[in-house]
């Protein structure tokens, strides 16, 4: 279905032509195709039409997926738990199974924006988006996540680790493919996370860093068997602490490996001067604050 871009009323100042509705995901990948490299994927849209707005993209058409049926679930299949490319970041925020099984994700979803934006914008997009500090991203990344992408080729997935390329770029050509889910274990009765978050308010603005941890330890030794720590702004793409990582495999739970773990995330970190985010002093301090503070957190989440 095709309508006159200029008869929707929120489009003044855009330059596009067609604003097409597939109702399926063959159909969409046909339109994109058809356009060879002038068209876009449109769901929530929160980054596409002020991108359009501000002249950032220039395209012919919008291709709009939220038609597409079975893309805006959240389902657990086995251990694993998968995202809908349509789920949107209210209802990553208000599922009981997030709640239960990746706590962390939970609480970056709900940071997004405002009620009105988490109730349209996608986590898909969020992902596609390649900011650093994305508020589903940096949690993704710590729960080792994988991405489904669809293209007129066929499907790939793609480990998160492996998607992001450089500040606001992804292995997904955003043109000619469409994320089409996320999918990622959830924690075990073994494991905790954590999600925290520094901005100079509550909603409505950039993080000055953010960072999700995933601990597995094994309580009653006093051992921890494996950590991931994800972490932006930090670096040109979401971060992870690798180095901390094999640092904590086999350590004990104490203060002392916490505090060695914050020192040397802190010697990790690269974030650049920025007039909103804070220097890279000052976040290179609080990073090591995080590190510490989300090690623990998580830890005590073990079990709970």
């Amino acid at each position: 279905m095709a309508l006159a871009f200029k008869d929707l009323h929120w489009t003044k100042n855009i330059q596009v032509q067609q604003y097409l509705q597939p109702g399926t995901l063959e159909e969409a990948l046909e339109m994109l195709a058809n356009f060879e490299g002038k068209a876009r994927v449109i769901a929530g849209g929160t980054d596409v039409v002020p991108q359009l707005r501000g002249r950032d993209i220039e395209v012919e058409a919008l291709v709009d997926i939220t038609r597409i049926p079975g893309m805006d679930g959240i389902i657990e299949d086995g251990e694993n738990i998968v995202l809908g490319g349509l789920v949107t970041h209210a209802q990553v925020a208000s599922s009981n199974l997030i709640r239960d099984k990746a706590l962390l994700l939970k609480e970056g979803a709900g940071s997004v924006g405002s009620p009105q934006i988490r109730n349209v914008a996608t986590v898909a997009g969020n992902l596609v988006s390649g900011q650093p500090a994305a508020d589903t991203s940096i949690p993704l990344l710590a729960l080792d996540a994988t991405v489904t992408i669809a293209g007129k080729d066929g499907e790939r997935e793609v480990p998160l680790t492996a998607f992001f390329l450089d500040k606001g770029k992804t292995v997904l050509d955003c043109t000619r493919e469409i994320l089409t889910r996320i999918q990622f274990r959830g924690l075990g009765g073994n494991e905790g996370g954590c999600y925290l978050r520094l901005a100079k308010r509550k909603a409505l603005t950039l993080p000055m860093l953010v960072l999700a941890a995933v601990v597995n330890a094994d309580k009653r030794k006093g051992i921890i068997n494996r950590a991931a720590i994800a972490m932006g702004p930090v670096a040109p793409v979401p971060y992870r602490a690798t180095n901390v990582e094999g640092f904590l495999k086999g350590a004990p739970i104490s203060d002392e490996t916490f505090i060695s773990s914050a020192n040397m995330g802190m010697q990790e970190c690269t974030p650049r001067d920025s007039s909103l985010r804070g220097s890279c002093d000052y976040r290179q301090e609080m990073s090591k604050v995080f590190i510490q503070r989300g090690l623990k957190t998580a830890v005590s989440r073990i079990g709970s």
